[in-house]
């Protein structure tokens, strides 16, 4: 549902599901959010776009990793990821919401070279397989 809402400071647009895949473009970093066992989990994160899904690095055996194994066959975690873009000089910018199931790929499963910020430890990729795309913007009037 694509609109436009007029607000005070600006106007909220309802973005597309292809505008918001343009908008987070190739890569960048954004935040991927779950369930963890200490409750809710938030981490910022490297990514690349790669045919349509979201692909990402972590540590293997690390606290994400074991948050994302539902230690059940074919069962998945689903999992947010969010990327933004905020100009507070002109009260303009952007948010996308992608939320799906978190897929573990394995070795060799995937050609991405996906820059890790936290380290090169990073050696595991995730791979979010996109069930619902939502995004807004926000332009001054």
């Amino acid at each position: 549902m694509e609109g436009k809402q007029n607000l005070d400071a600006g106007t909220l647009e309802v973005l597309s599901e292809k505008e918001c895949l343009r908008l987070i473009g190739t890569d960048g970093i954004g935040r991927v959010a779950f369930g963890g066992a200490p409750g809710p989990t938030v981490f910022p994160v490297n990514y690349r776009l790669l045919n349509g899904e979201i692909v990402f690095r972590i540590r293997q055996g690390g606290t994400m990793d074991e948050s994302l194994r539902s230690g059940i066959d074919d069962m998945d975690i689903k999992i947010a990821f969010q990327a933004d873009h905020i100009d507070e000089i002109n009260h303009e910018g952007w948010s996308v919401l992608i939320q799906g199931p978190a897929h573990h790929v394995t070795d060799g499963d995937i050609e991405a070279d996906v820059d890790s910020w936290a380290g090169d430890d990073r050696d595991h990729y995730i791979r979010i397989a996109p069930q619902r795309v939502t995004g807004r913007r926000i332009n001054r009037l």
